[in-house]
C-alpha cells in the first residue's frame, strides 16, 4: 500500500510551485540553479518528496522569497487545516491555489493585472460571474 504525502509537504511543494511560475522559471531552471533534474523539482512540489531544511533554504533565496512564504496559510496538525474527516466544512483553499499556480490562472491574473483601468476590471469580474452563473444551470 502506498503511503499518501504529508499534507505539510504537500503545501510547501505548491508554494514552491506557485512562485516559480509567478516569476516565469522553468522546472527545468529551478532543477539546474539547484544541481537537480527538473523530475526531483517535480517531486518536490507535488509533496512527494520532503525538500529538507538547507535545501528549501536554497529553493527560496532562488526563487526571491523568505523560507516562511512555503508555509503562509500551511495546515497545522490537529488545527482547521487538518480537521478529522467528516467534521470539516469543505475547504477552498486547495482548489483556489490549483487555479492560481496553474498555467491558464496565471494568465488570467498577468493579464488581468495588466489592465490599469479599475472600470473595465470590474465589468471583466462581472462578466465572468455571469458566465459561471449561466453555466451553473
Amino acid at each position: 500500500m502506498k503511503k499518501s504525502p504529508n499534507p505539510i509537504d504537500v503545501h510547501v511543494g505548491s508554494r514552491v510551485r506557485l512562485r516559480r511560475m509567478l516569476i516565469g522559471m522553468s522546472q527545468e531552471r529551478l532543477g539546474e540553479l539547484l544541481g537537480l533534474t527538473f523530475q526531483q523539482v517535480q517531486k518536490y512540489e507535488k509533496g512527494a518528496n520532503r525538500i529538507g531544511a538547507s535545501r528549501l533554504f536554497q529553493i527560496a533565496r532562488i526563487l526571491g522569497v523568505p523560507v516562511q512564504f512555503c508555509f503562509d496559510d500551511a495546515p497545522t496538525e490537529g488545527g482547521a487545516g487538518l480537521a478529522a474527516p467528516g467534521f470539516a466544512e469543505a475547504d477552498q483553499t486547495p482548489f483556489i491555489l490549483n487555479f492560481v499556480s496553474s498555467s491558464e490562472g496565471l494568465e488570467l491574473n498577468r493579464a488581468f493585472t495588466a489592465i490599469s483601468d479599475p472600470n473595465v476590471r470590474k465589468r471583466i469580474i462581472e462578466l465572468v460571474r455571469s458566465l459561471g452563473e449561466s453555466g451553473a444551470d
